[in-house]
């Protein structure tokens, strides 16, 4: 090896891994856990023409890969109290990395936003709130976002109605 070369290795390039990268088994236990997380390893394995412990390795190995984060309950949000869904547009007056660490720690802290996103257009942020109605909505505002000396600007859409979609992603 030349001196180059000792100074100069070569880069590795990692591509990142999709869906199209795994098989058609894989993508299948994806497609049923993702449905019914507490399926039983015997099924899984049933539904993918595998015996339990190949089917028990792909899981692990897809969990270990990260394309399964987790497993969660979903619960009802009426019935723990949320009755109200809002949709909020916030626009910050500093985009300093510092300022934009903080403003995401204390966003991120808060329990009742279920998403948080940085977007385009003339708002820096969305976030989906929930809330047991328009009083405690007004006091996450006063005590929560606008205790955040970055936000310039809220803008609040409340949903009316639930109509449909769901959290699970398309896999083919």
């Amino acid at each position: 090896m030349g001196s180059a070369e000792k100074l100069y290795p070569p880069t590795i390039v990692f591509r990142r891994k999709t869906l199209s990268d795994l098989d058609r088994i894989d993508r299948a236990l994806l497609r049923l856990l993702q449905s019914d997380g507490r399926t039983p390893l015997v099924k899984l394995a049933a539904e993918v023409s595998l015996s339990e412990t190949p089917c028990w390795r792909r899981i692990k190995r897809l969990e270990q890969a990260g394309y399964i984060q987790g497993y969660k309950a979903r619960v009802d949000r009426r019935k723990a109290g949320y009755n109200l869904v809002v949709f909020v547009y916030l626009a910050v007056s500093s985009h300093t990395a510092e300022a934009t660490r903080d403003f995401e720690r204390r966003i991120l802290a808060c329990p009742r936003v279920l998403m948080f996103h940085n977007v385009s257009g003339q708002h820096d942020f969305l976030l989906q709130v929930v809330a047991q109605d328009l009083h405690d909505y007004s006091r996450f505002v006063e005590d929560e976002l606008r205790a955040i000396p970055y936000i310039t600007d809220i803008h609040s859409v409340i949903s009316l109605r639930d109509i449909g979609g769901d959290i699970d992603l398309p896999i083919p």
